[in-house]
Parts: structure tokens; C-alpha cells; sequence
């Protein structure tokens, strides 16, 4: 078995372009066109079309299309060099403004803020880089060794080969457990079920037949039933087939270069882009303000650039990739004790910011496997005899077992109970075929004779049976009980399960040969109806999801009947709680409450299937995707249609999936998530990997998402409001003052200092009221909320000014001492107040009262603050141009801080609750 790497399914191609502003690709045009005709055609005819026969390719022949067509590769995405991540990491506009004014800063003595900023960038690109670096690494050892070679004829031989090394023409063995390795046409099929969930979402085997396939509905090249494509696998049976396409050529190759383009800008990326350039532009408009106004009033130009040059320093949250990359680290590090890998760091964000999880069905909401739903007579209820039947007969089938055989034979309860080895025998086996579509085995029953138990499709069988068991009786089969038995087995399908039916016949004893002319005069058992269940997990993590404001969509390719009926299960349709899985089924029609399978009109906005929405607009999609919670029979270009229009209407989106047609959509997806058991391509274009089956930590993942979020807003709503403030006091103080406000590397300490504070931010707690609500980018409101907050520092900037100009007497005596004092006090109260304010804003509550910082920014916050207070008082004082400031002048300041706290939560408290969300 192998598996091959990236890649998926366009099944648009044949059908209509699904996006109406796309231009389909003419190659992907041809080449379905190319598979339908060939799905057409008998397969001798196809094998001269491809100047090929029964007996393979000659080497000189394989050297030629190997030159031709190239090797049987699809296009991989790009592993990261060293320097690709590192420049990713890189160019954020923010990173490349401090390394500017790093340079700047140098070049003119400062030498102090130029290390400063210097570690702030390498600090944030290098943790970023490592914390990626590991997650990719941790997600390439997932992908479990594989060999890869195939069963080829050449030359009249079967050998091995690489796959790389198949070539259209190609004469190709398959059997049970084998992967597709190209888009084939069978020539020759012995009880051929192949397993597509990975390209269509289909949960259960499709059957394969050799036959042509001259249906004159027959649209799509995945319905053809002689057609099988590269990347499904053999679930059993076997075959030979002719390679028509591979590598690049193949559906599973198609989109390889959507999958494989950059990757759209997420939630996260345009939010701390557009906060950043709000921050270059109040730069902008403030150094060069204050570079003239200094320069004009005081006359020392030089003095003026580098006072605006520290200005500038002191403007800039360099701190910003810093907080954000240890945030996110901490919470990368928090979900893998969880058993999460985060492949990119950015996603935890976009994770708490997610309103609307779009996932696949198949393997993601469910088990991604069958089991057997029910077992029932022909009233609907549960019948011990009729699993017991079903059981002896999957016990005793030879070969490789079906998913259905499986699913029964889970049921080890019954081998106990029957005593299967003891009171059982096999006697002989009438093995299935296509045209019967039914298998029988004979078993000796201990005292009892011969007892033949055939187990098939539901017409086939109900044709060979002439009674029924009742219970303990048997009674003549009758029209109008075969009428019974018929509903009760479309009411089963329409509830999504696959039906079959069982029935029995007793033999007397005696050595012979069991034929199909057996399979006569049956009696009906009753049934057995199979699905592929939803996660023990999933309806519990879809109620979480919702209290936590995500709403939860399903995007599947599997059909409209099967989704519905694990919606229902999990609590997806709307109006309806979750169902159990298993129960009688006499007389029910759908659940109180339920209306059936609903198209999405206007009056309805449950389902909306692959058909429909190729005959739509963008526009009119639009209309639909926010009511409509299930989308069913789609093709992963619809898929990645319905996520980027959700994001166009504001949305930020997860998905979740596992299979190759997903790849597409996690790629689209502001965060995509895979699960453990997905295929290679699905884990290549996720950005968080779930290693266990588990669907609870995908709440988890939402809940960390926010705190992270949470501990980078309250950075970023401080330091902008922060410097907002400074900007009117800067400016008014540069223009009223006969002397600089404060010397340039006092700012720079200022600016040190305050930042040291603000470090542990990211083990800082967030209100439980603040994480119930998805939480997105809202660089509005962070507009809004420095308009409200900023200008609040400002008033006591200039209380300040006033008291030291008139109260200790700065303005009447301008000497060296006094400029000095005035320094020496705007320095203390700026960052007082400036690392103190961070316990008002960092909640929505009352400060020191319902709620209290994390111990670590407790402690950062009064350590930072001591040493402010004795800098004036230290051997630095002298070199930093400090002073002692007076006694009444410490005073004065523990009554501006007490009021400027009081203030500024009065304003904060009048902002929630204008401004709440």
C-alpha cells in the first residue's frame, strides 16, 4: 500500500466550472472529456487507444511517455529553506520599522536604543521561527512510512516498480489494501469495492465493474463504474487496468497548484498589519511635528532630531512582535500538552477569532468507518436472531472481509453466545458476485442439519424468498408483507443507511456441492443497516462550539440523505437535539420535529446540495451561506467557494478535514484543522493537526485562542492608547516649554522600562466573560477605545507639567537644575502611570477588586515601578540627568495616580458599555 503526496479531486471539470468568474483550465477540460469517453468504450478498445495490450508496455515504450508525460509526481507544497522562513518572518511591516529606526539610532550614538530595538526583533523572528520550524517538523513525522511501488505487466511480466515510474499505458494489478496509483480503466474485475471517502466523502465502498459504462446520465467520470482514480484504495477484490493519466494529469493532481499558492492572507495577518500601519501613520504626522517644533523654537537642530528621533522610539510598540510570538508560543505549547500540533503560530488567534467551523463529515464528525446500526426484523425491531445470523455468515466468509463483514464481526459478543466453533461447522460458501449481489455461507448446526445463510442486496434477495420469520412462526411471504418490508427498508435509506437483507433456508445433512440454484425458497430474517457513526465526541463539542458563538457547518461531498441523518445525530439540523443512533424503527417516520430533507429556498435554509450552487452567483450564494447549515454533494472547488465567501461577508472560518478533497478548503480556511487519521495533502495544508480522535479540544483550541488574543489586545490597546496620550503631551510641552520636555535617553529609559513591564503580559489571565464570544480584529474599536482612553494620560501629563512649573517653580527659574526636576518628574509620573494603567485596561472589571493581574505582571509592574523611584536617587541619576525630587512632590503624585486610575475605569466602564463586544 502507499500514499501518495499532494493533490485532489476536480470533479467541477467535467461537470460546470463551479465558479462562474474562473476560466476553466482547457488540459483539466480534455482530460474529462477523455476519462468519459474512455469510461464509454469496451476496454479492449481503450487499451489500443492507448497503444497498449494485455501484455504491458515495452521498456523502450516506458522510456519514451516517461520522457513524454514525465514522472507519476504531483506537486508537493514547497518545505520552507532556512531563509524563506526566516524572510517570512521577516517583512512584517512593524519588524522592518524597528530595524529602520535600530539603524537610525546607531548611526547617531545611540547606541542603547539601537540594542534595544535590535533584541525586540530578534527576539520575535526567532522565537516565531523555531516555534514553526518544530510544529512543521512534528507534522513530517506523522506521515507514516510508506513503500511505493506497483504491480506492473511489462513485457508480458508482472514486476514492481516505483510509482514515479508508471507511465499512461501502463497495465496495472490491484489488489485488497492496494492505493490507485493513476486514473485507470478496469480491464478485468473480480468483486472490486473501492474506498473514495478520501476524494468524494462518500463513507462506504463504491462497487467497480470492468464492463462499459454507456449510461446516458452518465456526467461525471467518478460515477463511471469501470473508472477508479489515483489516490482511493482497494477495499477488496482485484483487478488489472490501463493507466490513462498520471502525476499532474489526474483528478487527485488537478489542483495541485491552488493547494500549492501561498496561502491567503488569515484573520490574524490584516489584523496586526492594519494595527501596525495605524501606528506608522500617527509617527508620521507626530515626529515630524515635533522635529519642526522643537528645531523652530529652540533652535538646535540636532537637539530636535535626535529628541524626535527618541520620540519615535518611544512611539513604536516594539514590544508588539515580542508579546505577540510569546503568546502564541505559550499557547502553541498549551494546546500540545493537549496533544495538538500547531503547524503555524498565527492560527491559535484565528482559532479564538473563528465564528463559523466548517468541516467535512467523513473521518472528522464521524468514526470515518461502518458499523452496524441496526439489526431488525421486518417490523423495525431489534432481532438477537437476526445478528446471530449475520454473524455466521460474515464468521465463515473466506477472504479478505468487507467493511460491512467487519462491522458485524465487531459484535464479539455473538461468537460467545452462539458458540460458534463448538456448535457451528462450515459446510461450503457461495462466494458473492456482482450479478447475484448477494454471498451465502453453509454451516452444520450441531443435531440440526444444514443451515445456508445468504446476505445481500435488498431486491435480490426479498425476489428468492417465499416466508418470513414472525418470531417464532414462519409464515407465507406475501405481497403485502414484501410491501411492509420494502417501506420499512426505504424509510432505513432515507435515514441515511445502507440496507441489507438476510435470509436463511435448512437443508438435511449430507456431503455435496452448494450451488447458486440453492439460493431458492428462502425464508427472510430481516434486515441489517450500516453506517458510518459520528464521533462519541462530536454532538458535545458541537454544543460547546455554540455556546462559545462558532457556528458549526457542514461542507461534505458525500450525499444530501447520509449528511442529514448525521446532522440529526450530532444536533446540526436546526430545530432538532441530538438523536441516538440505534432504535426500533416499526411505524417511525421522521423525528417529531423534522421536516424531511429540506432544499435550501427561502422558507427552508437546512440543506443545500453541489447541484444548486453550481447554478448560482457569488452574489447568490452569498444570500444563502449564512442560514444554511448543511452543504451536501460537493466538489472541493465548492468547498473552497462557500469558505471564501463566508470570509467575504466578514466571517473568520475554520475547517476541518482529513481527506484530499479537502486540501483546497483548509487551504481557504483562516485556520484549517486536520484530524490524526488524515491523509498527507490534508495535514500539508492545515495549519493544527488533532492527534487524538477526541473532538472536545477543538473547544479547547477556540478557549486558548481567545486568551490569546486577549493578552495581545491588552498590549496593543495600551500601548496605542499610551502613545496617543504622549502625542498631545509631546507636542504641547515642545511648544509652551523653553526646553526639551525630556532629554532623548530619558525617553529611551522610559520606554525600557515600561516595556520590561509589559513582558509578562502572556501569563496574564482573561475574564471568563471576555472568552465567551469569538473575538476578532477590530482595529475600529482600537481607534475608538484611544480616542476615549489616550487623552486621559495626557490631562495628568499636563498636571503635572503645571505643578512643576508653578509649584516648584520650573517656569520662573528655567536653570539646569530646574529643567533637570521637571525631567526627573515627567519621567517618574509617565511611567507610573503608564505601568500601572495596564491593571485598569488589561479587564472589563473593577481593578484590584474582581479582578487581579497574574502574579508574574503583579510582580514586573511594582519592581519596575521601584526602580523608577529610586533612579533619581542611584549612581545613574547623574548620567540619565536626574535629580531628587521633593517630598510634596511624591504626594502630589500618589493623588494624580489614585485619580488618574479612577478616571481612566470610569471612562473604560462608560466605553463597555457603549461600545460592548
Amino acid at each position: 500500500m502507499w500514499k501518495l503526496g499532494i493533490g485532489t479531486l476536480l470533479s467541477a471539470a467535467e461537470r460546470k466550472w463551479r465558479t462562474r468568474n474562473a476560466q476553466p483550465d482547457s488540459k483539466v477540460w480534455a482530460q474529462a472529456a477523455g476519462l468519459l469517453a474512455a469510461a464509454r468504450l469496451p476496454a479492449h478498445a481503450v487499451l489500443a487507444q492507448q497503444k497498449s495490450s494485455l501484455a504491458g508496455l515495452t521498456a523502450e515504450d516506458v522510456q519514451s511517455r516517461l520522457e513524454q508525460f514525465g514522472p507519476n509526481e504531483v506537486v508537493h507544497e514547497e518545505r520552507q529553506t532556512v531563509w524563506r522562513r526566516l524572510w517570512e518572518n521577516v517583512r512584517n511591516p512593524l519588524v522592518v520599522l524597528l530595524a529602520v529606526l535600530a539603524t537610525v539610532s546607531l548611526a547617531t550614538g545611540d547606541a542603547t536604543g539601537a540594542a534595544m530595538m535590535g533584541f525586540m526583533v530578534v527576539l520575535g523572528v526567532v522565537l516565531r521561527y523555531f516555534q514553526e520550524a518544530r510544529a512543521d517538523a512534528a507534522a513530517r513525522e506523522l506521515q507514516a512510512m510508506v513503500s511505493t511501488t506497483a504491480t506492473v505487466v511489462r513485457d508480458g511480466q508482472k514486476q514492481e516498480v516505483p510509482i514515479r515510474e508508471l507511465v499512461p499505458g501502463d497495465v496495472v494489478c490491484l489488489a485488497a489494501g492496494d492505493m490507485v496509483p493513476g486514473d485507470i480503466r478496469l480491464i478485468s474485475a473480480r468483486d472490486l469495492f473501492v474506498n473514495q471517502a478520501a476524494l468524494t466523502g462518500e463513507s462506504l465502498p463504491v462497487e467497480k465493474t470492468a464492463e462499459a459504462d454507456e449510461r446516458a446520465e452518465l456526467s461525471s467520470a467518478l460515477e463511471a463504474a469501470d473508472l477508479c482514480f489515483m489516490g482511493t484504495n482497494v477495499e477488496s477484490g482485484t483487478a488489472t487496468a490501463v493507466v490513462l493519466a498520471t502525476g499532474s494529469r489526474t483528478y487527485f493532481g488537478s489542483l495541485a497548484k491552488s493547494v500549492t499558492a501561498p496561502a491567503v492572507a488569515t484573520s490574524f495577518d490584516t489584523g496586526i498589519n492594519r494595527f501596525t500601519w495605524l501606528m506608522i501613520r500617527l509617527m508620521a504626522v507626530m515626529v515630524p511635528a515635533v522635529f519642526l517644533i522643537n528645531g523652530l523654537t529652540k533652535g538646535n537642530w540636532l537637539e530636535a532630531f535626535l529628541f524626535a528621533l527618541a520620540v519615535a522610539v518611544g512611539l513604536t510598540p516594539e514590544m508588539l512582535p515580542m508579546i505577540v510570538t510569546v503568546n502564541l508560543s505559550k499557547g502553541a505549547l498549551a494546546m500540545s500538552r493537549r496533544k495538538v500540533i500547531v503547524k503555524r503560530l498565527a492560527a491559535i488567534q484565528n482559532f479564538g477569532a473563528m465564528d463559523v467551523l466548517c468541516t467535512d463529515k467523513t473521518g472528522t464528525i464521524t468514526e470515518g468507518r461502518v458499523v452496524l446500526e441496526k439489526h431488525i426484523d421486518i417490523h423495525g425491531r431489534e432481532s438477537d436472531s437476526v445478528l446471530g445470523y449475520a454473524f455466521l455468515n460474515s464468521f465463515y466468509q473466506t477472504g479478505l472481509k468487507s467493511m460491512l463483514d467487519v462491522a458485524v464481526l465487531e459484535h464479539r459478543e455473538v461468537e460467545a453466545d452462539l458458540k460458534v466453533e463448538t456448535r457451528y461447522r462450515k459446510v461450503d460458501e457461495i462466494p458473492f458476485d456482482f450479478v447475484r449481489r448477494r454471498m451465502s455461507v453453509v454451516v452444520h448446526e450441531a443435531g440440526d442439519g444444514h443451515l445456508l445463510i445468504c446476505k445481500g442486496a435488498v431486491e435480490e434477495l426479498l425476489n428468492l424468498c417465499t416466508t418470513l420469520a414472525d418470531g417464532d412462526a414462519v409464515v407465507p411471504f406475501s405481497e403485502e408483507r414484501r410491501r411492509q418490508a420494502l417501506e420499512l427498508v426505504h424509510r432505513l435509506n432515507e435515514d441515511g443507511l445502507r440496507v441489507l437483507a438476510l435470509g436463511f433456508k435448512r437443508l438435511p445433512a449430507g456431503e455435496r456441492l452448494y450451488t447458486v440454484q440453492d439460493e431458492s425458497e428462502l425464508t427472510l430474517m430481516g434486515f441489517l443497516a450500516f453506517l458510518d457513526p459520528p464521533k462519541a465526541t462530536a454532538a458535545q463539542s458541537i454544543r460547546e462550539l455554540a455556546a462559545l458563538g462558532v457556528q458549526v457547518k457542514i461542507l461534505t461531498g458525500d450525499n444530501d440523505v447520509v449528511t442529514r441523518r448525521i446532522c440529526q445525530e450530532v444536533g446540526l439540523v436546526p430545530g432538532t437535539e441530538p438523536v441516538p443512533p440505534v432504535g426500533p424503527v416499526a411505524g417511525a417516520g421522521p423525528e417529531p420535529g423534522v421536516e424531511p430533507v429540506l432544499r435550501a429556498g427561502p422558507e427552508a435554509g437546512v440543506v443545500l446540495v453541489g447541484s444548486e450552487i453550481e447554478n448560482m452567483t457569488d452574489a447568490e450564494l452569498a444570500e444563502q451561506v449564512d442560514r444554511v447549515s448543511i452543504f451536501a454533494k460537493l466538489a472541493p472547488a465548492d468547498k473552497e467557494r462557500v469558505i471564501r465567501i463566508l470570509r467575504e461577508r466578514g466571517h473568520v472560518v475554520g475547517f476541518m478535514g482529513d481527506g484530499i478533497n479537502d486540501a483546497p478548503a483548509l487551504r481557504a480556511a483562516d485556520v484549517g484543522i486536520s484530524v490524526d487519521s488524515a491523509v498527507d495533502i490534508a495535514r500539508e495544508s492545515s495549519d493544527i493537526i488533532l492527534l487524538e480522535n477526541s473532538l472536545l479540544v477543538l473547544r479547547d483550541g477556540v478557549m486558548e485562542g481567545r486568551r490569546v488574543f486577549g493578552n495581545i489586545l491588552k498590549y496593543i490597546k495600551m500601548a496605542a492608547s499610551s502613545n496617543f496620550g504622549n502625542m498631545f503631551s509631546v507636542v504641547g510641552g515642545s511648544l509652551f516649554l523653553p526646553f526639551l520636555p525630556m532629554l532623548p535617553l530619558q525617553i529611551l529609559t522610559n520606554n525600557l522600562l515600561y516595556d520590561l513591564s509589559q513582558t509578562a503580559i502572556p501569563t496574564d489571565e482573561v475574564d471568563a466573560e471576555w472568552l465567551a464570544v469569538p473575538r476578532k480584529w477590530a482595529v475600529g474599536e482600537i481607534q475608538r477605545f484611544i480616542l476615549a482612553i489616550g487623552p486621559i494620560s495626557s490631562i495628568f501629563d499636563y498636571a503635572t507639567f503645571l505643578i512643576m512649573l508653578f509649584v516648584f517653580g520650573a517656569w520662573a527659574t528655567p536653570d539646569l537644575y530646574h529643567q533637570q526636576l521637571f525631567h526627573t518628574a515627567w519621567f517618574t509620573e509617565s511611567l507610573f502611570t503608564q505601568t500601572l494603567i495596564i491593571h485598569v485596561i488589561r479587564t472589563n472589571k473593577i481593578p484590584f477588586l474582581q479582578s487581579w493581574a497574574s502574579r508574574p505582571l503583579t510582580l514586573t509592574s511594582l519592581i519596575i515601578v521601584l526602580v523608577g523611584a529610586l533612579l533619581p536617587f542611584s549612581p545613574l541619576a547623574g548620567m540619565l540627568g536626574f535629580v531628587h525630587l521633593p517630598g510634596l512632590f511624591w504626594l502630589l503624585l500618589a493623588a494624580m495616580l489614585i485619580s488618574y486610575v479612577v478616571l481612566t475605569q470610569v471612562v473604560k466602564s462608560w466605553f463597555v458599555r457603549r461600545f460592548p463586544g
